[in-house]
Parts: C-alpha cells; sequence; structure tokens
C-alpha cells in the first residue's frame, strides 16, 4: 500500500508498505547487484548507514549461484541474512548491455551468460518464475530497454513487445503468489515504462500501462546515452500519465543532482551504482562537491572524509590521508571505507529530501544542496 503523506508541487513524500517493511520514500536502493554490495559492504553495515532497500539482479543471479538453489536456501532474505524490502529488476537491463551476446524474439531474449558462454533463454514467464525463486519484496516486470539512439519505428516496435511482456509477467506472478509452496506470495510487480526519448510514445505507453492496476511504474531506459534535459523532459512528460496513487521508479539514476531534479518531478524511488563504483575508483561525495583521493594534495591531509559527517568511516576519523594509502596500495579496506562513505552519503540525502517534504521546504532545500555539490 502506498500513502502520500505531503506534496510540494509534483514532489511527494510517501509510505509504501510491504511484506518485509515499510518504505518511507522518496528512497535511494543500494545497489547488490549479485546478493551483495561491491566493496565488502556486509548487511550489517547497510543497516548501520540508514540503507531501506537493497537491489539485487534477477539475470546474474540466476546464472550464478542459480534462483533454484537460493530457493532451496530459502530465498534471497535468508540467503544474504537481510530482513527489510529487496528489489530485483528483471533481466530486462542486460538485454541492453549484453547486446552483443542476445537476440530478442517475441517469446522473450536468447542469451549467451557473460560467464561461461552457455546458452539462456529468459521470457516474462522465465523472469517471473526466477524472481519468484528468490523471493524478492518486489519483483520488476521483464522488459526491452531500447537505446536511446534507437530510431522511431524500433522504438514502436519495442515498446508493444514489452506491453504484451508485461500482461504475461502479471498473469505469471498471479500464479506464482497462488502457489502453495511459494517463498513469498506477497511479491510486489512493478511494470517499466519505455519508449527512449519520444514523448508520445512514452506518454501512450504510461497510458497503456496504467491500466493494468501494478503496484507501481518505473520509468526505464534513461541515463543510456542521453542528455540530462533529455532525461527531465521524458520525466517531466511521462510522470503526469502514471497512477499518482502509486509509487514511481526511476530506473538507474543518477547523481545526487539528478536525484533532486526527479523527485521534484514526482519520482519516489532511485537506484544507481555510482555511489559504489566510484567509491571504489578513490571517487567521493561530500555536501561541497566530489573529492578524488588519488590526488597527490591528500597525501598528507589528515581531516576525515567530510568534516561532521555521520558515516562510520568519517566518525570513527580516518583520515583522507589513510584511506588514500590503502587505496594506492590497493588494499580491500580502501574501496570498503569509499563505499560505505559514499552510500551514507546518499542515503541521508534521501532522509534530507523526506525532512525538507515534510516541512514544506523542498524547493529551498534543493537551491541549497545543488549550490553546495
Amino acid at each position: 500500500m502506498y500513502r502520500i503523506l505531503k506534496q510540494e508541487g509534483r514532489a511527494k513524500r510517501a509510505e509504501f508498505t510491504t511484506v518485509h517493511g515499510v518504505i518511507q520514500t522518496p528512497v535511494f536502493m543500494n545497489v547488490g547487484t549479485v546478493a551483495a554490495i561491491k566493496g565488502a559492504v556486509s548487511t550489517e553495515d547497510l543497516e548501520q548507514i540508514g540503507t531501506q532497500v537493497e537491489l539485487s539482479n534477477t539475470y546474474h543471479l540466476h546464472v550464478r549461484p542459480g534462483d533454484k538453489l537460493i530457493r532451496q536456501l530459502g530465498g534471497l532474505h535468508k540467503f544474504m541474512s537481510w530482513n527489510k524490502p529487496i528489489l530485483t529488476d528483471s533481466g530486462g537491463f542486460q538485454v541492453f548491455s549484453l547486446a552483443s551476446l542476445r537476440k530478442i524474439k517475441e517469446e522473450g531474449v536468447y542469451f549467451h551468460s557473460h560467464i561461461d558462454g552457455r546458452k539462456i533463454f529468459m521470457g516474462p514467464e522465465e523472469s517471473m518464475q526466477i524472481q519468484s525463486n528468490l523471493g524478492s519484496t518486489i519483483a520488476m516486470a521483464f522488459d526491452e530497454c531500447p537505446s536511446s539512439v534507437a530510431d522511431r519505428s524500433y522504438v514502436q516496435n519495442s515498446v508493444e513487445r514489452t506491453t504484451r511482456w508485461l500482461e504475461r509477467c502479471k498473469k505469471e506472478m498471479g500464479r506464482l503468489n497462488g502457489l502453495e509452496d511459494t517463498i513469498n506470495p506477497h511479491q510486489m510487480l512493478f511494470g517499466i515504462n519505455q519508449g527512449a526519448v519520444f514523448d508520445d510514445i512514452r506518454i501512450a505507453h504510461a497510458k497503456r500501462i496504467a491500466e493494468l492496476d501494478l503496484d507501481g511504474y518505473a520509468l526505464g531506459g534513461l541515463a543510456v546515452g542521453e542528455s540530462h534535459e533529455q532525461m527531465y523532459h521524458v520525466i517531466e512528460e511521462t510522470v503526469p500519465y502514471l497512477p499518482v496513487e502509486k509509487p514511481v521508479y526511476l530506473m538507474g539514476v543518477g547523481t545526487p543532482a539528478n536525484i533532486l531534479e526527479a523527485v521534484e518531478r514526482g519520482v519516489d524511488f532511485f537506484d544507481c551504482v555510482y555511489p559504489t563504483r566510484n567509491g571504489r575508483h578513490g571517487h567521493l561525495y561530500t555536501n561541497h562537491g566530489k573529492i578524488n583521493l588519488f590526488n597527490a594534495k591528500y597525501e598528507l591531509d589528515e581531516r576525515p572524509i567530510e568534516e561532521g559527517c555521520g558515516c562510520p568511516v568519517c566518525k570513527r576519523g580516518y583520515s583522507r590521508a589513510y584511506i588514500r594509502h590503502l587505496l594506492k596500495a590497493k588494499e580491500m579496506l580502501g574501496m570498503r571505507f569509499c563505499v560505505l562513505h559514499n552510500l551514507y552519503f546518499y542515503n541521508t540525502m534521501m532522509t534530507e529530501i523526506r525532512d525538507a517534504l515534510d516541512a514544506g521546504e523542498f524547493t529551498a532545500y534543493k537551491k541549497k544542496k545543488l549550490e553546495g555539490l
């Protein structure tokens, strides 16, 4: 159940109740592709840094260790010792990112595994079955993510197929949730809006999938090569045609600035690999912009990553000089510290966004935050 608590313009402050707990939105989901956050971050760490939702990947877990094995071990929550909500993406994005390894047909997609080259078939039913085996809180519908530079006729055909796939997903999830031995009979389904940068295709698709009365709706196929301005324009044009009483998820986005702009345009859920990926390369987020610890100027810097930051790394007082040394020495602890700090920064920013919306001060908060960044 999704309940709007406060609105400021199009920005929404809400609560989303799931079988694994209540999610306060807007929310940033911490990305643990293979049931782990890259950078040696445990689920205990995730609790400590204020994570509400963990996100894992259907395709990757299907390939290794196998969704049937995870099911045998009691599902993803038990497997990774995490009792809060988990969202699993459907494998649809891999249809886009593994372009050289796949063939798309009406029944689904034929892949070659990026690990051992073996042949895999995934369609809407298979994606739902895998996600049901994982027992995630929220499952994503299987879709195709067309390239932002694909031509109009390709995008039109792709979106129509994604709609047919969504109907199959909904039907299969209904069947799976009704099985006696299913791990999570309350698994939710989010549909995905596609259409590249064509406003009319996006809007028509949003109207069509809104009729299916799903648990939530996502905007897919953004942050894949188009400009920030194009992305903001698509969000602005499309969100009004998605049901206001359901959460909206912007997939794979983005920078702190992207998130602030999208919240203003009515988005509730976010995920992105930036904080973890950047952290592993010594790029850190602060309220005064990004810093790169590999720069020589930090060699003798005794300050924490950011003064006044409440993350476990800054609180303990580990210096920029020490963390830089760890990174240069290729010591895993350096990566871990950087990832922890970045995720804490993102999670804390979302808390600040929610507090600003509660107080009716989001516009002022956004302006001040963007100036700092």
